[in-house]
């Protein structure tokens, strides 16, 4: 049994859902009057999916109206229709007032049959949309209507946030509250804009804040009681449960807090890597540049800085990485400006991956909102997933093969840009890895169907890969390359030509229906060994010559800058790509740390970052590299910079950089 508020009935009714054999559940409206016998009227009955515990835990009418969302032990998340029975439900109300109907009343004589006798007279509606086992075999615990959003609580430690796609359930994003706390009973959302999880860890129970990271209430319960209460109010707390029999009260006057946050902190521990989204303007305000962080505390956060607040606002979090994140690529955003400024906003696919051989897909997207407090809003979509633990355990034949490393980490991601998808209905995507087992490694994602896949790898470097860029490359006769550069821990740098790889991935994938056995990635079309140990930073800028600039940074301090020059040997049918070296120089002890970062703002500018705390820009002319100036940054232990350019008033292009490690600085480069 469960009461259900819904909106519309009148205070003396509710609505009761009630679960029976064979997995019907009925609606009840139920009057009651002091004095009097509640009246109960039928409204609906319901198929409940088979399972072996085949019952509902908790439901909630949809504020738009004729639908019900219901959620099931065994972690199921339901949508069934209750419109059409509101008519028939009025209908037996007069018939009632007037002639007593015993289908839709229930008196206290004995002698009238009960309503059970002709719940035949309905039909028994099968769910619209059913997403099953959404939570786990542990059950749905909660389900809740807010801000047009439907989210949803469960045991398995997550909540999720959903939307209607018409009359279908589609899940938006999920999140994990905080660690350990993998009992989740309710969410409740407060005035002020913050977001109250409500559950059991261990033996205590926990009311954790999602707007400030931290549990605002320990109580000490036994934990895992079904039966409990809480409520808060700004002058004390209460909280009810039953144990042994016993109805226990916690009762706590609310205390003055002492504490005053002066920063809110982005994230727990240590930024690894950082993306510039693009820039949103907002009426009435300056336009505001939208970051993108990931971090060793195993989340990614959206945020927005303001040159003129010089704050940083963080607008969401996204949770689902099990381990820390090391590397976040973009497909770039689009927007009504071209580069994703205008307006309207931005839209951008944002891919994450780390450790525990883990990659997560987003939508994101990106608008200004002059009612908000950081101006923007956002909202993110999950697309798909990948773990290379559970991509083994898929196999055919893994028995005779030895399994991956499930301490496999990420180090870097790049987008290929430029594919083309003529041949599937549906576009395609393509994202390539640096990974710490040795490997490069190409995946495909076709966000129609939320799908992500491995396409190709290649074990050639035989360590750890640190940086993979992949860039395009258009001959004067319209045909395409799409090449790939890849960096490792011994100081080479690998090219790749993978464009047949991408076509044979298309045709296999358009057969198979999204599953394909990874092909190889072949051999290199050159390395360079460009350094003496570790490449921690690459970039590859094109130049109007249709050459490239490709630079690295190493953890012996030294950068090294070549230019290529891409050509293609035979005929049309059988043309191979082949690279040249044209030009290269090195410059050692470029800096006295780990050249961390590292970008091609122009073909004769450089900007280098190093853990030494000096971001240094550098004038590179054919056989020669020169520092021009060189600026101290707060920033310790950096990790990554991002760089982009303005357009100023004047015409004039504007350099900015962003920084993270311990922090998260922003600059305006000076050239």
């Amino acid at each position: 049994l469960a009461w259900v508020p819904c909106p519309g009935l009148p205070s003396d009714s509710a609505a009761l859902l009630a679960s029976g054999p064979d997995g019907e559940m009925l609606w009840l409206d139920v009057d009651y009057c002091p004095g009097l016998a509640p009246r109960v009227r039928l409204m609906g009955r319901y198929q409940l999916p088979p399972c072996k515990q085949r019952w509902h835990t908790c439901a909630a009418f949809l504020p738009q109206g004729g639908l019900l969302v219901c959620g099931d032990r065994r972690g199921s998340l339901l949508i069934f229709p209750c419109s059409s029975f509101t008519g028939w439900a009025a209908e037996s109300t007069s018939k009632t007032d007037s002639s007593t109907d015993p289908v839709s009343e229930v008196s206290s004589s004995e002698s009238e049959p009960s309503f059970l006798s002709y719940k035949g007279a309905l039909p028994l509606q099968a769910p619209l949309s059913v997403l099953f086992g959404l939570h786990g075999k542990t059950g749905v615990t909660s389900v809740t209507c807010h801000g047009g959003y439907i989210y949803s609580t469960g045991r398995d430690g997550v909540y999720r946030q959903l939307h209607l796609q018409g009359q279908q359930l589609e899940v938006l994003q999920k999140h994990r509250p905080c660690k350990g706390l993998q009992w989740i009973e309710e969410l409740r959302f407060t005035p002020d804009g913050d977001l109250l999880v409500l559950g059991f860890h261990a033996d205590n129970f926990v009311v954790w804040s999602s707007r400030t990271g931290e549990n605002l209430h320990c109580i000490p319960c036994g934990g895992g009681h079904r039966s409990w209460s809480f409520c808060s109010s700004p002058s004390a707390e209460a909280f009810a449960f039953i144990k042994h029999g016993d109805v226990m009260l916690y009762y706590c006057e609310a205390e003055p807090c002492e504490q005053q946050v002066l920063l809110e902190s982005l994230h727990g521990r240590e930024i690894t890597c950082v993306r510039h989204l693009g820039m949103v303007e907002v009426l009435g305000h300056a336009a505001h540049n939208v970051f993108v962080t990931g971090s060793e505390d195993t989340t990614a956060c959206v945020l927005v800085l303001s040159e003129h607040s010089r704050a940083a606002v963080p607008l969401t979090r996204l949770s689902d990485h099990i381990s820390s994140v090391r590397a976040l690529a973009l497909a770039r955003p689009t927007g009504p400006g071209g580069e994703g400024f205008g307006d309207k906003g931005l839209s951008t696919l944002l891919f994450s991956a780390g450790g525990r051989a883990q990659i997560e897909c987003y939508r994101l997207l990106c608008a200004g909102d002059p009612t908000s407090k950081s101006a923007v809003a956002c909202h993110i979509v999950h697309v798909a997933s990948h773990r290379l633990d559970e991509h083994w355990e898929r196999k055919k034949n893994r028995h005779k093969l030895v399994k991956m490393d499930p301490e496999t980490r990420y180090m870097s991601l790049s987008v290929v840009p430029g594919t083309s998808t003529e041949q599937l209905p549906t576009p395609w995507n393509f994202l390539a890895a640096a990974c710490s087992d040795g490997s490069v490694r190409v995946f495909g994602l076709l966000e129609a169907s939320w799908k992500l896949v491995l396409v190709a790898e290649s074990f050639h470097h035989q360590r750890c890969v640190l940086k993979v860029e992949a860039f395009l490359h258009v001959q004067a006769g319209g045909e395409r390359r799409h090449l790939l550069c890849s960096a490792a821990t011994d100081g080479s740098i690998a090219f790749w030509d993978i464009t047949s790889r991408i076509a044979d991935a298309v045709d296999a994938l358009h057969q198979v229906d999204g599953e394909m056995q990874p092909l190889a990635l072949g051999t290199p079309l050159l390395t360079v060994m460009a350094h003496s140990c570790g490449v921690n930073s690459l970039h590859i800028h094109q130049t109007p010559e249709g050459q490239y600039l490709v630079a690295s940074g190493s953890d012996d301090g030294s950068i090294h800058v070549c230019l290529l020059e891409v050509a293609l040997d035979g005929g049309e049918a059988t043309a191979r790509t082949c690279l040249r070296i044209l030009e290269q120089v090195a410059r050692p002890c470029a800096h006295a740390a780990h050249v961390t970062g590292i970008r091609v703002l122009r073909p004769d500018l450089l900007l280098s970052a190093s853990v030494d705390q000096r971001l240094t820009l550098w004038h590179w002319a054919p056989s020669k590299l020169d520092a021009l100036s060189t600026t101290f940054f707060h920033v310790p232990d950096l990790a990554e910079l991002d760089c982009w350019e303005v357009a100023e008033v004047q015409g004039e292009l504007q350099y900015y950089c962003v920084l993270c490690g311990q922090g998260l600085e922003m600059l305006r480069i000076m050239a």
